[in-house]
This record gives structure tokens, C-alpha cells and sequence, in this order.
């Protein structure tokens, strides 16, 4: 099974801007970086590349995984950070917070939508932390696609992803800590109503079953898809599985 996003490559207009706020603000290391390309190591265990464009961007949406005890804390640095905190109509500070899940959202200098969100199941001692903002791991990343059911459907059939509710417009596709947001293109990117445009995009998935992807793939360590605009992999990652205590192995309740 899929238990994580492992890279996630985006495109940019510019990489000492990516650098402003994933290094300079948010501290995440740099973990390669040439004249056109930079990735920075957000756990021990994901990446988040950007490349060097010189030509009009479509931004995304992805979120960081945060200790539900530690939210508040991290809320405030945040705010405080110098990041572009999104506001409503009311200029008041967008939040979600509802019995079990807090989030707050942000944006990046491309315009990606970024945000902390925090869920109380989750188990808080499983991974290592990493950073002033405690990313547990990444969350989700949003897919804007022509038929959700249609991209939907290919998530769950040819890497064997889940979804809790069935919808047309917008759903989540899950495997493990990974959480695929399928949406309608057009339809406007919550909480500030951007609409949702389909960027180019390289997401690699993880997994510590060498047999999953061999099964998938005919007796492969890699596997290559292109859907639309986005090319997507599923790696062997074994890594992952050994630093997590065998008793908490999984399944994660993540």
C-alpha cells in the first residue's frame, strides 16, 4: 500500500522567492539546489521541489500534518512568521476548527495554497517532527482534473487507493498518510475561491512494499504514470517503515 507522499515538484517563478519562505521562514533545509532547481527536506521522509519556469504558473494546494496538542503554539509562530496568512472578506484570519481538526492556510510567492491542519486521532508519537512548525508529514496535495470520478477511479484501481465518500465534484482518495484532493477544474480552491486550474506537477508516492510495486508494475522498483498534467511515481521507500517503532507499525491511523 501507498503510505506517503515522498516528492512533491512544483514549478516556480523563482527560486530565491521558494527560498525566502520554505528556508528562510519556515526552516526546511535545502536539500539540492542548482542555478534552475531547488528541493527542500520537509521530514526525513518528503521533499518538495521546485523548478524554474519562465512562463505562467498554475498554483495548488497542500497541507502540513501538525501535532493537534501543539496547534495554537504553532498557529501563532506562524502568523508571526512574515508568511502571507490568508484572510476572508472580513480581513479576519481563515481557520478551520471543528471537534477533532484545527487548520490555518497560507500562501507561498507562486500563489500555492498552503496549510497547517491538525486532527486529534492522530497518533503524535509515530513520526519525527521537523521544524518550527512540527510537520508530522504532508498531508495532502490537491489534483485539479476534467472528471473527478474519472481521476478518482484510476487513483483507486491502479494503485489501490481508498475513499471514504464518493463524490463528482471533490473528493479525497487516500493511501496511507496520503491524501490525493481531487477537484473539478474551475471549481474555486476553499477558503479564498481561487479557481482551480490543473499546474504541472510531479508527485511521487512511497511505499515500503517492494511487492506492492512489483505487482503493479511486473517485478519493477519504480513506476511512471502521466495523467493529464501531472506525472506521478510510486517508489519502493523502505526507509520509512524502519524508523518507525515496531509498535507502531502499520496500519497508521494517520
Amino acid at each position: 500500500m501507498i503510505t506517503h507522499f515522498s516528492d512533491i515538484e512544483l514549478q516556480t517563478l523563482s527560486i530565491e522567492g521558494t527560498k525566502q519562505v520554505y528556508a528562510d521562514i519556515l526552516q526546511f533545509p535545502i536539500a539540492k539546489q542548482t542555478e534552475t532547481y531547488i528541493q527542500f527536506q520537509i521530514t526525513p521522509f518528503t521533499t518538495i521541489s521546485f523548478k524554474e519556469i519562465l512562463e505562467p504558473i498554475a498554483p495548488t494546494h497542500f497541507a502540513f500534518q501538525v501535532p493537534y496538542s501543539l496547534f495554537d503554539e504553532i498557529a501563532l509562530w506562524l502568523t508571526q512568521s512574515g508568511v502571507q496568512i490568508l484572510k476572508d472578506k472580513q480581513g479576519e484570519k481563515v481557520t478551520y476548527h471543528s471537534t477533532i481538526s484545527k487548520a490555518v492556510y497560507f500562501k507561498d510567492g507562486d500563489g500555492n495554497i498552503l496549510e497547517i491542519i491538525s486532527h486529534e486521532y492522530v497518533k503524535e508519537e509515530v513520526l519525527q517532527r521537523r521544524g518550527p512548525l512540527q510537520v508530522m508529514y504532508v498531508r495532502e496535495v490537491g489534483f485539479s482534473v476534467p472528471s473527478v470520478p474519472l481521476f478518482r477511479e484510476w487513483l483507486k484501481n491502479t494503485l489501490q487507493m481508498r475513499t471514504i465518500h464518493d463524490q463528482d465534484t471533490f473528493n479525497f482518495v487516500i493511501g496511507g498518510t496520503a491524501h490525493v484532493v481531487v477537484v473539478k477544474e474551475g471549481r474555486p480552491w476553499i477558503p479564498i475561491d481561487m479557481k482551480a486550474l490543473m499546474p504541472t506537477m510531479n508527485v511521487t508516492f512511497g511505499t515500503p512494499n517492494l511487492e506492492f510495486v512489483q505487482n503493479v508494475n511486473k517485478k519493477e522498483n519504480t513506476l511512471h504514470f502521466k495523467q493529464h498534467s501531472y506525472s506521478i511515481t510510486l517508489k519502493h521507500t523502505p526507509e520509512f517503515l524502519h524508523a518507525i517503532p515496531k509498535q507502531l507499525h502499520l496500519p497508521l491511523s494517520l
